[in-house]
């Protein structure tokens, strides 16, 4: 195994937590760069003391990403299969069912690896080298701890081409193009192979949950609402009227199915977002709750101004399209925004459209999405329950 050296004080993130090291951060060799992308290393601090195993990319930024702080731990399929274990009795803490994210990367304590359950068929993202050369024991551990009917690895996301990595789809065993999961009850048919990113958006769902108090007998409308999560959940809560609004056909067609799943009336709009709030508006159409959950719109710190802008248009229009005494609930999965900066967002369009904003509840990515403490990175998703008087 490699042995890489950091340089002088260097170590301190490590041993405060952090998993990653900069290229920057190591006493390079000139054969540094030479490294095969993936390679497995040990990681020394400047006086030669170990501080643990990982992966390592001469090629990228991120240059070692730590799997152990033992450094004498031996990575294979019994080292992933404890990982994925541990990652297990957690979410059979949290959840009824088999439905939900299994691994989400460095915060169960493997970087690079995302792992989504739906029953007895996985959903895997891979999206370092690291884990890339490690398939085969992840792979290995997965069938030893699950036993899965089938597995497909979606390994689509951006960071693989950072990573020098080939966009990739692969299926092992039998992996239907559909599965159905509940979520509080309601059921869902998730389009695994066609769908977005992993099929469904497990990160919501404690949010979802929190509907439960604002939606009996409202008007609820479902904005980038995929393929009805939340247009469900408030249906199954009690609301008078559910609509959902997404550019996809194919999403809403699919909301429409699960609609009828579970004995479900269901509008559906179609179009780019801000267009169809704007559309509604124009009509006078009112809601008593209105769900904003868009996709990433910061993707790059850089995208920062044009991105809050994007989310000040779409919350402005919402609240013009709520009755008084609505809810709105914001969210943003964009890890580059942060939580005060999409309150000071809401508070400026509730002034400017002369409304009264209360925020009521705050909430966070779901518990199968933990947030490592010295990653801010893996806390990323915020969702506002606000009143607009």
């Amino acid at each position: 195994m490699l042995t890489l050296k950091l340089k002088a004080h260097e170590e301190r993130r490590l041993r405060a937590g952090h998993l990653w090291v900069y290229s920057n951060e190591i006493d390079t060799t000139d054969g540094f760069r030479a490294i095969v992308p993936g390679s497995l290393c040990r990681v020394l601090d400047a006086r030669g003391k170990p501080l643990g195993v990982g992966y390592v990319n001469p090629r990228t930024l991120m240059a070692v990403r730590l799997l152990s702080s033992d450094a004498q731990a031996s990575i294979d399929a019994e080292w992933f299969a404890r990982r994925v274990q541990s990652a297990l009795k957690l979410r059979e803490r949290l959840y009824p069912g088999p439905y939900y994210r299994l691994i989400f990367g460095e915060a169960d304590g493997l970087p690079g690896l995302v792992v989504d359950r739906y029953g007895d068929v996985l959903v895997l993202q891979i999206s370092t080298a690291g884990m890339e050369a490690l398939k085969p024991l992840i792979v290995s551990a997965l069938q030893s701890v699950l036993r899965p009917r089938g597995m497909l690895l979606r390994n689509d996301v951006a960071m693989r081409e950072t990573e020098g990595l080939p966009d990739t789809v692969e299926e092992i065993g039998q992996v239907p193009d559909t599965v159905e999961i509940d979520e509080g009850g309601v059921r869902f048919a998730v389009p695994l192979k066609t769908g977005q990113k992993t099929g469904w958006f497990y990160d919501q769902h404690d949010n979802r949950d929190r509907l439960a108090r604002y939606v009996r007998g409202a008007r609820v409308l479902d904005v980038f609402s995929y393929i009805g999560g939340w247009a469900l959940r408030a249906a199954a809560f009690g609301a008078a009227s559910v609509a959902c609004v997404d550019a996809s056909a194919p999403a809403l067609e699919a909301a429409q199915h699960n609609a009828k799943l579970n004995g479900v009336e269901l509008e559906t709009l179609k179009g780019a977002a801000l267009d169809v709030l704007k559309q509604l508006r124009d009509q006078q159409r009112q809601f008593d709750v209105v769900i904003v959950d868009p996709p990433a719109l910061i993707k790059r710190k850089k995208d920062l101004e044009a991105g809050l802008e994007h989310y000040a248009s779409l919350n402005r229009v919402a609240m013009q399209l709520l009755a008084p005494d609505g809810i709105l609930v914001s969210c943003s999965c964009s890890h580059h925004l942060e939580a005060e900066q999409l309150q000071r967002v809401l508070l400026r369009e509730s002034r400017q459209a002369g409304r009264r904003l209360q925020i009521l509840e705050q909430g966070g990515q779901s518990a199968d999405h933990p947030v490592h403490p010295a990653i801010p990175e893996t806390r990323y998703l915020k969702a506002y329950f606000c009143r607009v008087i």
